[in-house]
Parts: structure tokens; C-alpha cells; sequence
């Protein structure tokens, strides 16, 4: 099914930062199941790093993105509403283990947005593998790596990235807050919440095993249609059978780390 004639081109963007759970090997199939579904909102409700956002090459007219994280969507909101700013703060940064360490001990709550913005990216884009909780450096580990916090190569991303937010409305409500309010005729709903499994990873009270259950009441019954996608496991087929549950073969890891063959769930009503 083609998309609505109201959706135009998306700009392009990339991600800025890696983050745990990203779904860099599976966004090229899902972006285009969200693009073939006829909706007038778009609504992703755990965006992370944005990496099925920005991959879709249309958008219609009302975007909205979520997550629950304080640091997902403080930085998001400074690069739509403070780039400028922003970007003259990030010069004062440089790749030093000195520096990581300096800001991993940090209370973002002591910071002011620009300053927790800047912190919150400085470390993903440092940490190994994108982790949010239990940082470790990850210079060192591959030799000759050039440094993973250069502004001069940064910028033209943060700049595609502040362009590609213009329009779209950003928000930091619970998962079935946002459900709640966004949900109507014409609205496609695209969820990635934590793995199963993995639901720490991600910081103390953001998501717990029994989120997945208030998940599933959250999205029966909706009047929009709904994506969501999660690691294939007999819990998740089960929590949600009542939808439609297909598998996608995927890779975990990259290659040169010893990439694993997995299988994803795709979920839809």
C-alpha cells in the first residue's frame, strides 16, 4: 500500500550517538513497513538515538517523538530549539579518558539543558557500545580508532539532524501517557521498547518486566495502528498474541566485534 499523498520527503540524518538497543541492522525493513502504512501522525514512542525516525525518506505532516529518558529528550530538544548554542559548547569537549571519567560522575540534575545535553552525547559517542548504565571508555579497544568525539566531524550531523527536528513536537511522557493522548484515526504508532531481558540497561525505573503487560493493555483497543519491534522470545509471543506476530532474521554486534544471527518480532494490529 502506497503512503498517504500528504507525506513529502524526509530530510536526511543520521544518528549522532550509538545507543544500546538500536535497531541498526533491522531500521532499513521496518522504515519501510511505517512508510507503507496510510497515517497522518506519525507517533514512535521510545525514539532512543532516532534510528527508525531518521531512516524513513518520508514523513507526513505531524511528527511526534517520545521517550521517557530525561537525557534522550533534553538533547533533542536543545538541537531543535538551541543548536547554535549547542554546538559553541561542544567545542570546549575533546576525547580524553581524563574527560570521560570527569563526566560520568556528574549529576545531570546539576547541569543546566545545554550542559546535560552536551554530557549525554559526549558520553554515548565515548562509551563502549552505546550504553547508557555501567559506562566503560571505549578508547583503547580497537588500536588507531580515531577519536569518537571530534566537533569538526560531529557538527555537519548535529547540523542534519537539527534541520530533519524542524516541525516535529518532542515529548518525555510514560509510554501509556503518550498512547493515551496521541492516539486517533490516522495515527501509526512505532514502538522499540528495551529487549526482553534487557530491560535495565537503560537506567533504574525507566522500563521493568512488568511494563511489557501494561504495554500490551496500553496499545489492545487503539484506534491507530501500531509497529513494534522486540527480540523473539516465548514471553513476548505470549504477552502478545492477541496481535500479529511475525519474525525478521537479524544480526546483533557488528562484524568485526563477532556479530551473532538473532530474530526479531515485528508486531502489528
Amino acid at each position: 500500500m502506497e503512503s498517504t499523498p500528504s507525506h513529502g520527503p524526509a530530510p536526511s540524518a543520521r544518528p549522532v550517538a550509538p545507543y544500546v538497543g538500536g535497531k541498526r541492522n533491522l531500521a532499513g525493513r521496518l522504515a519501510k513497513l511505517i512508510e507503507s502504512a496510510p497515517h497522518d501522525l506519525y507517533a514512535e514512542v521510545f525514539v532512543g538515538m532516532a534510528g527508525v525516525f531518521l531512516r524513513r525518506r518520508t514523513r507526513p505532516q505531524a511528527e511526534v517523538i517520545n521517550d521517557w529518558s530525561r537525557d534522550v529528550a533534553t538533547l533533542f530538544r536543545v538541537l531543535q530549539r538551541h543548536y547554535v548554542a549547542f554546538v559553541d559548547h561542544l567545542k570546549f569537549h575533546i576525547t580524553t579518558r581524563a574527560e570521560f571519567e570527569r563526566l560520568v560522575v556528574v549529576d545531570p540534575d546539576t547541569l543546566t539543558d545545554i550542559e546535560r545535553a552536551a554530557r549525554f552525547l559526549y558520553l554515548q559517542r565515548t562509551a563502549f557500545g552505546g550504553k547508557v548504565t555501567g559506562r566503560n571508555f571505549a578508547m583503547g579497544l580497537n588500536g588507531g580508532r580515531a577519536a569518537r568525539f571530534d566537533v569538526t566531524r560531529l557538527t555537519p550531523m548535529l547540523e542534519d539532524l537539527h534541520a530533519r527536528l524542524a516541525g516535529v513536537l518532542i515529548e518525555r511522557l510514560p509510554f501509556a501517557d503518550f498512547i493515551r493522548r496521541y492516539d486517533g484515526q490516522g495515527v501509526l504508532f512505532y514502538l522499540d521498547p528495551p529487549y526482553w531481558g534487557s530491560e535495565d540497561y537503560y537506567g533504574e525505573t525507566m522500563f521493568s518486566r512488568e511494563d511489557f503487560g501494561r504495554l500490551r493493555e496500553a496499545l489492545a483497543g487503539i484506534k491507530g495502528r501500531f509497529i513494534l519491534s522486540i527480540n523473539d522470545v516465548p514471553e513476548i509471543r505470549e504477552i502478545f498474541a492477541e496481535f500479529d506476530v511475525a519474525s525478521a532474521d537479524t544480526v546483533y554486534g557488528l562484524a568485526a566485534a563477532g556479530a551473532t544471527q538473532a530474530r526479531e518480532l515485528i508486531i502489528r494490529n
